[in-house]
């Protein structure tokens, strides 16, 4: 049987896995099943958080997985930040910085950050804080590495905290006009 390939818009609040085996957790937590009926086995070519919202493929082939996950490929991210960043941490993103990672410390890679103008982005289910609380800006980042919360310890680390976190591209697949939980079928 020919292997079966989705990408998604994976909203806010859900985790990037089918379900859980942990009886406790299939009560207080979302999953993909939700959003479409997947077959059996499928799985996510790298994750998403919780909190984190945009494109995620899905797959049959796990040699496929494999080699999108460890190949180089680039993901772009939207992320909006608390405060106005400066070019200072533009820079300092770009080049790459020391990030905590399993109670180390990591150095990224180089990689691609810019501010842009607000995207034009799907209102997202749980609101973030207003104007009121002070100013935010969006920067895209585009990264070849893939680590654990990666884009929230960059920008963080450069003293520019995320507030809402949108994987947009994923090499030549983009998120386009898709909405929150929306589910297409692809080749890859």
């Amino acid at each position: 049987m020919p292997h079966q390939h989705f990408k998604i818009y994976k909203p806010y609040g859900i985790i990037s896995q089918t379900h859980s085996n942990d009886p406790k957790q299939k009560r207080k937590k979302r999953f993909l099943r939700e959003l479409y009926d997947f077959p059996e086995d499928i799985m996510p070519i790298g994750r998403l958080d919780e909190k984190s919202e945009g494109l995620l493929l899905m797959t049959t082939d796990g040699k496929l997985s494999d080699t999108i996950n460890r190949s180089g490929i680039e993901k772009e991210y939207f992320a909006q930040v608390d405060g106005t960043i400066t070019e200072e941490a533009i820079e300092d993103l770009q080049t790459g910085l020391n990030i905590g990672l399993h109670g180390d410390t990591y150095k990224t890679q180089p990689c691609i950050a810019k501010k842009i103008e607000t995207p034009t982005l799907p209102e997202r289910e749980k609101k973030i804080r207003d104007a009121r609380h002070g100013p935010t800006s969006w920067i895209s980042i585009t990264l070849t590495e893939g680590k654990f919360h990666q884009v929230r310890k960059m920008t963080s680390a450069v003293g520019f905290p995320t507030l809402r976190l949108v994987r947009v591209r994923i090499g030549d697949i983009y998120l386009g006009s898709m909405l929150p939980g929306d589910v297409l079928k692809i080749s890859i």
